[in-house]
């Protein structure tokens, strides 16, 4: 579908695009500077969208959606900003405009959106913001309503999930002034999934690639050791992700460990430290040993679906007995607090997979489980083959989510945490849920970036929060081993100095008014 669209008053490109895909899988937004560049021709077999801003305070959005049959759809909103800043303007100006754009295009699909304007990844962060301001609960769901129209199905589920973390985390909001949290990237995998798009490569062919990798890796965990010491800084959480660390062996598994150990302050005081050990054909008994001898809390072991048709479709070279055998196996050997992640719409799925996949994992009950909604990120292989992956419509998505939910609630597993994505079938979320007690202190801190987190390896990503301030500072690694061996001298260098400015210290450590 293509919508020749014309926009007056401001740019946002990328907003009016991202409100679109929420009602149509396949389109294409052709944009013009004035409608009397428009072909007439063209125009009568096409819709038109006409957006105009206009107004200083308060500023008006209007949105008009035409029809070659001479229907028409608009709607007008109107709202004030708090301050006269620019930038405050604008980010009124583009919530108004997709106030009025989702308005006028749910008159015309009949599609009510849940959550309203938010196209963002975290409506949790949102709410937490609104309530640490100062706002009181009744007031935070008002704005979430009325503002960003999100529906109460939406707005109990997210107050339910703040709710829980603040019992998990009773000082989320105080972490950022005492402590830090780290990300271990280890960028390797047995082969690499159709939807993935995280830094993974075939450690097949990759052996050089692993010793030099880990070289590098080992002078960044010293370094920032070395800085956390200096800063008198704690560490809450250590999360070692990819790829797949669990790709690595045992004894580069073990000297990971021991140097991380050896360098970072208080490990016998972190709260948790988690090893995503998704692929089940990586995970041996030697490595279970090396993780319960460095006192791993807790694993990931990620089915993602028990069809095995799926699996194979998706390239993931594992059976779906594997992956129960090396459940079995990792709490038999005394891990027992073990995820799986569980991916709604994965291609040639629907419904009555969906619950054969419930099935088995009610055979299992996981400490906790993550119900992903398939996303089509952009780099994917499956993104760039849309045509080889054929996934479920919007209604049949929609009812595979209500059918993880009630399964779910009724298997007495909460939620506490979730984020959603751009490009999400069916405009839905991603939702962890856990048994009472089995919560990732990890996903509550990154979803709700309450404290700096710092990266280390292929593709971390720091976000780097300076004390008593929401401003988040980004620091990516790179994201190819080959790069990585290359830079990573400099890398920690440079991400050692920006931590120094934001936490007030000098090259040397000490505060920098001394």
């Amino acid at each position: 579908m293509i919508i020749d669209l014309y926009c007056y008053g401001h740019d946002y490109t990328r907003d009016i695009e991202n409100i679109l895909h929420l009602f149509f899988e396949e389109v294409e937004a052709v944009f013009h500077i004035n409608e009397t560049e428009i072909n007439g021709e063209r125009a009568q077999q096409v819709p038109l969208l006409r957006i105009e801003i206009s107004g200083q305070n308060p500023i008006q959005a209007a949105a008009e959606y035409r029809l070659p049959d001479g229907r028409n759809y608009t709607y007008t909103r109107e709202s004030e900003a708090d301050t006269a800043d620019g930038t405050e303007w604008r980010k009124t100006a583009k919530r108004a405009m997709n106030y009025a754009l989702l308005n006028v295009l749910g008159q015309q699909t009949g599609i009510v959106q849940p959550w309203g304007i938010l196209t963002g990844i975290r409506p949790t962060k949102l709410l937490h913001t609104m309530l640490v301001q100062g706002k009181s609960q009744k007031e935070s769901h008002q704005v979430l309503r009325e503002e960003r129209l999100v529906t109460e199905e939406k707005i109990e589920l997210i107050q339910s999930i703040v709710d829980r973390q603040l019992q998990v985390i009773p000082d989320l909001h105080e972490l950022n002034r005492k402590e830090v949290s780290l990300y271990i990237g280890i960028p390797f995998c047995p082969t690499k999934c159709a939807y993935c798009t995280f830094p993974a490569y075939s450690i097949q062919g990759q052996q050089g690639s692993v010793a030099e990798f880990l070289k590098g890796l080992d002078y960044e965990i010293q370094e920032t050791g070395r800085w956390l010491k200096q800063a008198g800084l704690g560490v809450t959480t250590v999360y070692f992700g990819g790829g797949t660390p669990t790709s690595i062996t045992a004894e580069q598994m073990d000297a990971v460990f021991n140097q991380m150990h050896a360098s970072f302050p208080g490990m016998e005081n972190v709260r948790e430290l988690t090893v995503e050990a998704g692929r089940p054909d990586t995970i041996t008994p030697d490595k279970i040993e090396v993780m319960k001898k460095w006192k791993t809390d807790r694993i990931s072991i990620n089915p993602q679906s028990f069809t095995q048709e799926t699996l194979d479709i998706i390239g993931r070279h594992h059976t779906v007995e594997e992956t129960v055998e090396k459940y079995h196996m990792a709490r038999r050997l005394g891990l027992s607090n073990i995820n799986m992640d569980l991916i709604i719409g994965l291609p040639g799925e629907a419904s009555g997979q969906l619950e054969d996949s419930l099935a088995n994992i009610e055979k299992l009950m996981p400490a906790s489980l993550t119900i992903h909604t398939l996303s089509f990120k952009r780099a994917s292989a499956m993104t760039k083959n849309k045509g080889k992956y054929k996934v479920a419509g919007r209604e049949e998505i929609g009812r595979m989510m209500d059918i993880a939910r009630s399964w779910t609630a009724g298997h007495g597993y909460v939620p506490y945490y979730l984020y959603r994505q751009k490009n999400i079938l069916g405009n839905l979320e991603n939702v962890g849920y856990s048994l009472p007690g089995q919560e990732s202190l990890y996903n509550i801190i990154i979803m709700e970036e309450k404290q700096t987190i710092i990266g280390l390896g292929c593709g971390a990503v720091s976000k780097l929060i300076e004390p008593g301030t929401d401003k988040i500072t980004r620091f990516p690694n790179p994201k190819e081993p080959r790069s990585y061996i290359e830079t990573y001298r400099k890398l920690v260098e440079d991400k050692i100095n920006i931590l120094n400015q934001l936490y007030g210290l000098t090259k040397a450590g000490q505060p920098s008014n001394i």
